[in-house]
């Protein structure tokens, strides 16, 4: 549990920074409306609960499909098909970012700690008191 809450609290701090950018920022508008667009549409011609409608919204777009709920309609079936291939695309080009920006963070850290372990001893100044007495430093 306790590490399910840092990835929380790691993925929210990303996403607050990631918001600053323009771009990222109108990514998470189109998949706010491609999932409310997919909500209103299952609700009206499925006749699902609200809950039930973005429930399937997600679920789809995430490519996960359970399999409990499936679109009984024709109208449903095709818009199904079309919303699959616009809402995928926007979803993955919305997650994307977010993943890049956590791998480069992390590959940054990872570069820091070995260029620590790199430095050689001579950069080190060991002449301590004595050596400002002397004037070397």
């Amino acid at each position: 549990m306790i590490s399910f809450l840092f990835t929380l609290v790691s993925f929210l701090r990303v996403l607050r920074k990631m918001l600053k950018d323009p771009k990222f920022r109108s990514l998470l508008y189109l998949v706010m409306l491609i999932l409310t667009v997919g909500t209103i549409f299952y609700h009206n011609v499925e006749g699902w609960r609200w809950l039930d409608s973005l429930y399937f919204s997600v679920i789809t777009l995430a490519t996960v499909g359970y399999g409990d709920f499936t679109p009984k309609t024709d109208l449903g079936k095709i818009f199904t098909i079309i919303y699959i291939f616009i809402g995928l695309g926007i979803l993955v080009g919305f997650i994307t970012p977010i993943g890049e920006y956590i791998v480069d963070r992390r590959l940054e850290k990872i570069e820091k700690r070995n260029q620590k372990e790199k430095t050689p001893e001579n950069e080190f100044d060991f002449s301590g008191v004595l050596g400002k007495l002397k004037g070397k430093r």
